[in-house]
């Protein structure tokens, strides 16, 4: 199925099942109107929301309406814990040569994670507001899922049976506050803003053969300004997602609503292009001593939607949206 949420002026919006074509919706229900509460219930709710769904695309659905991603928050626009890996090995690499950084030990045997905010995320057409185009301004096009509750100690097999919704997202990224940050050993703050979400949150069957061994095997199509600036593909992730959620839950309990990014989808061949500056930057420092491409301005457009591999549209939306300039208090 296929689950979005409306603004509608609160801070969870009003949760609504969107049909396979992205075409209609309706909404959810009176008893779950938020999905956080649906996926702290999911076994009591999950075959409602199916039949809801099944009506919907049969045309039969009462008070259906038309969809417009535009009217979406994030999926889930809030969640009890945001967790973002760095599980393209190829994009990670490129980054300790950005950050001239050493090599991150056991970097190909256990997964980078970061805990980053999860209180204030971005619908897929917002503005970005930031505060100064000098902080390297960049995106991170990636797929991420939402599970339910996980126990302490999960194993890969048990965590990815909690899987419940894969999402398609955006974060976004200050690439010159990182270096700062890192060498604290404490982590990123500033330099990770809100992160944004396209419009539609799918149950894993949606993406059918697309969904292999805990992996999204979709390209990821990403313009800036209109133009094309790559289309990483999903396959090249190498720990998958039960990999990723269980050592999240090595030393702690997640909660249901957890998400878990795979950090940006990165491919070895150079053909597939970048899903974010940093790294055609360090690609270019590589091949030509500097990097040319610029960091994004104030006014400045990007906008990502998966594919599968037969050319459709995948099935999250997508993300398109204009950095601005932050309002001064």
């Amino acid at each position: 199925m296929k689950l979005a949420t409306l603004c509608d002026g609160t801070p969870d919006g009003r949760l609504v099942v969107v049909s396979r074509d992205l075409s209609r919706a309706v909404a959810a229900g009176a008893t779950r109107p938020h999905l956080i509460s649906v996926l702290s219930h999911w076994e009591q709710e999950r075959l409602q929301l199916q039949a809801l769904y099944d009506s919907l695309n049969a045309g039969t659905a009462a008070d259906s309406f038309a969809f417009d991603p535009c009217h979406c928050m994030a999926p889930l626009p809030r969640s009890p814990q945001w967790l973002d890996a760095s599980a393209f090995l190829n994009h990670g690499r490129l980054m300790e040569t950005a950050f001239n950084t050493p090599p991150i030990p056991k970097f190909d045997t256990v997964p980078v994670m970061y805990q980053g905010a999860s209180d204030d995320f971005l619908g897929p057409c917002d503005d970005v507001p930031l505060p100064s185009e000098a902080d390297g301004i960049d995106f991170e096009g990636e797929f991420g899922v939402v599970v339910d509750r996980v126990p302490l100690g999960a194993t890969p097999a048990e965590a990815l049976a909690a899987v419940r919704l894969v999402v398609q997202i955006n974060d976004w990224s200050l690439r010159a506050l990182g270096p700062h940050e890192m060498a604290t050993g404490f982590g990123f703050l500033q330099a990770k803003p809100s992160t944004s979400f396209a419009p539609v949150a799918v149950t894993p069957d949606e993406l059918g053969d697309a969904w292999q061994a805990g992996r999204v095997h979709l390209a990821l199509h990403v313009q800036l300004n209109g133009q094309r600036f790559g289309e990483p593909h999903g396959r090249e992730m190498n720990f998958d997602f039960g990999q990723l959620v269980a050592h999240a839950a090595r030393t702690r309990r997640l909660s249901a609503g957890t998400i878990v990014g795979s950090g940006t989808v990165s491919n070895v061949s150079r053909a597939a292009g970048s899903a974010c500056l940093a790294e055609r930057r360090v690609i270019e420092i590589i091949d030509t001593g500097q990097a040319r491409t610029p960091f994004m301005r104030f006014g400045d457009r990007v906008s990502m939607q998966a594919h599968f591999d037969d050319g459709r549209p995948g099935p999250f939306g997508r993300i398109d949206q204009q950095v601005v300039a932050a309002r001064q208090p």
